[in-house]
């Protein structure tokens, strides 16, 4: 809606990564950097880390359009929950090897033949795996080991790993994963915008899509951007896009800040979710006195005990009592309750009780009859 309001050719800030859309901020052209370097070596571990939306995904598609398909067969994968035997069947399949019904094993070695025949093309092998932190340990361990094929000493597959930052925690803590810590080449994590960059980015991927200057943007309207946001570009698009439906709603040709609290003022709303727990009771004009606490070594008086004891007994004994004349009452009821129609209708329904009962008895005779003359007529023939 808003891109036709205000002349666009296309979405600017779309959620989905567009390398189209890649802003060389600070933190991301260290990150470049880094996968250039690792690149250049041409095996181990690259790791790229950083919060939900921080733009790992662009960069890396960024980057994946500098390979030439002609020296880098690139396989990338979004990981789920996968152990060691399912992370090798995912590998494959992103390679576009059929290993469907095969075993741990006998995948293995297609991918090792698979990765040959590359490196006879002259091609070397990417691995990209995206969302990391899905992975177990001793998925993490295969990944490492699929790195120790080789062809002669030229390494045979290169792999860069993504992941938010419990991944990397986990990378640098964990005590099962020291060899592979120590496969990894370079590493970087990438941390949000910083303050002055959030302008730059807004106009960087507006100018992408045809913008002219309308809207115009309030300076204030960047910093509690940047405010809002936490400079994570994935949280920035979002309120802008608001932003811009908001602006093309309204018919505005300038965004300023009270437009921006109003959105995120929607935002919020949208994301409120009603309390788990019921609220406290009222109170009521009734206060009552807090308990307290029972002696640790009360004294027992045994006669006050017995006392009590039978009139406890006394009182079960009424109520069975009235339990007894409650079930004679109702039974009474029932009897007085039954009429002559009743019982008319019982016995009709006796009578054609017995009558069907006659009925599927002659009808039991009469099969019985007939398999007695069907197996005699079977044996005859076959004494024939």
């Amino acid at each position: 809606m808003f891109d036709n309001f205000y002349g666009l050719t296309g979405k600017p800030f779309q959620l989905t990564p567009d390398p189209e859309f890649y802003f060389r901020s600070i933190t991301h052209r260290k990150a470049l950097s880094y996968l250039g370097y690792g690149l250049a070596q041409g095996e181990g571990f690259i790791v790229i880390t950083g919060e939900v939306g921080a733009g790992k995904s662009t960069l890396v598609a960024h980057m994946m359009q500098s390979l030439s398909v002609d020296q880098v067969t690139v396989a990338q994968i979004v990981t789920s929950k996968l152990d060691e035997e399912e992370i090798i069947h995912v590998v494959a399949g992103a390679f576009g090897i059929d290993i469907e019904g095969h075993d741990k094993a006998t995948a293995l070695t297609e991918i090792e033949s698979f990765l040959h025949d590359e490196a006879r093309e002259g091609r070397r092998c990417l691995l990209v795996v995206d969302e990391s932190q899905n992975l177990s340990v001793e998925a993490l361990e295969e990944l490492r080991m699929l790195s120790n094929f080789q062809l002669g000493n030229h390494p045979l597959l290169q792999t860069l790993l993504l992941g938010q930052p419990e991944f990397r925690a986990t990378l640098q803590g964990h005590e099962g994963l020291e060899q592979l810590r120590q496969r990894v080449i370079a590493a970087h994590h990438l941390e949000p915008m910083q303050k002055g960059e959030i302008e730059p980015y807004i106009t960087h991927r507006l100018k992408k899509v045809g913008w002219d200057g309308n809207p115009a943007f309030d300076q204030r309207v960047f910093a509690e951007l940047f405010e809002a946001s936490g400079g994570i570009p994935r949280r920035v698009n979002q309120i802008a896009n608001r932003l811009l439906l908001l602006g093309a709603v309204e018919e505005r040709t300038r965004i300023d800040a009270a437009m921006l609290q109003n959105v995120l003022a929607e935002m919020d709303a949208e994301r409120a979710f009603p309390e788990a727990a019921p609220k406290p009771m009222p109170k009521t004009e009734r206060e009552y006195e807090p308990v307290k606490a029972i002696p640790t070594t009360p004294r027992v008086d045994v006669d006050m005990l017995k006392d009590a004891l039978a009139e406890r007994d006394a009182q079960i004994a009424e109520l069975q009592q009235a339990i007894v004349e409650i079930a004679e009452q109702r039974d009474a009821a029932i009897a007085d309750a039954v009429n002559p129609e009743i019982e008319t209708l019982r016995a009709q329904l006796a009578r054609v009780e017995a009558k069907s009962f006659e009925q599927e008895r002659s009808i039991r005779q009469t099969l019985t009859m007939l398999i007695d003359w069907i197996e005699s007529e079977m044996d005859s023939s076959k004494a024939a």
